[in-house]
């Protein structure tokens, strides 16, 4: 219960607040939060509230009646502040939307209510979910039918991939205090860097034909391939990593959670089709490799096996 105290009015109106929202702490994965934002005229008056008055409760009204009272910590020059108080998420979205609504200029009239059941949400989740899985059943059936052999291991790192993500997302909230939730734009950020987890296998494999057209045998052909493919590949995860950074920096909430999942996403996409593929191939690869290369990618026109023939 918020104590009802005597307030004093402040001259700071719904009409000098510019925006409502709901934000995350920690990047974006937990702790929801209000944050609000005024105009030129409310942020000069927020500042001279919060100034007089740092270590007291200032009080929300609308319509007459209170609806919070968070305590002033600092003075606040920008016009931008965030109302913590342990919300859960739906508290948090109640509160936004009673702070917009209180901006309007114009008064509101109910016309007509509608409710929607959490199971819409649960549906969405389902299906990107199941967009999810046929995706990824997409991408190992064409790495396994186009590059044979170096296609099923990269199909093979594909499911590690995918099983050390969702043991981060599981093991985010016992061994960390950072909880990751999956949000839809999460989830959207995660079966991108499925994707992403074979791009770097792509670059390796048609390193590999080149230098197997070139007459190197099959192991000194793998090590140039992954020599040479990987400052491309290094390259382009690293400007898709500073791209998320900077999302992570300036975007909203939900921009946040995407981009963080992006950042895992693309290191671990890394450890796996580089050092996990590499390493599979080291072991796998022999004597056998050399008598039917065929096997392992299709190669095409080899002019030094022609010659020889």
């Amino acid at each position: 219960m918020i104590p009802q105290l005597a307030y004093q009015e402040t001259g700071l109106t719904g009409k000098n607040l510019e925006n409502a929202q709901v934000v995350f702490a920690n990047q974006g994965i937990s702790e929801p939060q209000v944050s609000i934002k005024f105009d030129e005229e409310g942020t000069r008056l927020f500042a001279e509230i919060t100034k007089r008055n740092i270590g007291k409760p200032l009080a929300i009204f609308l319509d007459g009646e209170l609806q919070s009272a968070p305590t002033v910590q600092t003075e606040i020059t920008n016009g931008e502040a965030v109302i913590t108080g342990n919300f859960t998420p739906e508290e948090a979205t109640e509160q936004v939307r009673r702070l917009n609504e209180g901006a309007l200029p114009v008064p509101l009239e109910l016309i007509s209510q509608q409710s929607i059941e959490a199971s819409l949400g649960a549906e969405s989740l389902n299906k990107s979910l199941k967009a999810g899985v046929v995706g990824m059943l997409a991408i190992m059936v064409f790495m396994a039918v186009y590059y044979r052999f170096l296609g099923i291991i990269a199909s093979i790192s594909l499911l590690i991939y995918v099983a050390m993500m969702v043991s981060i997302f599981k093991l985010s909230g016992t061994l960390t205090p950072w909880p990751i939730t999956l949000s839809l734009s999460g989830i959207a950020g995660f079966i991108l860097t499925m994707g992403m987890a074979v791009d770097a296998n792509v670059l390796v494999f048609e390193r590999f034909k080149e230098e197997i057209r070139d007459g190197k045998s099959i192991p000194r052909a793998l090590e140039e391939a992954f020599r040479r493919a990987w400052p491309s590949i290094r390259d382009g995860n690293l400007s898709t990593i500073l791209t998320s950074v900077i999302l992570i920096w300036f975007g909203t909430s939900f921009v946040k959670g995407f981009a963080l999942i992006l950042v895992i996403g693309v290191l671990m996409s890394m450890f796996t089709a580089i050092v996990l593929v590499r390493s599979i191939l080291r072991f796998s690869v022999g004597e056998w490799a050399e008598k039917r290369p065929w096997l392992l990618v299709w190669i095409g026109k080899n002019k030094n096996l022609s010659e020889e023939n």
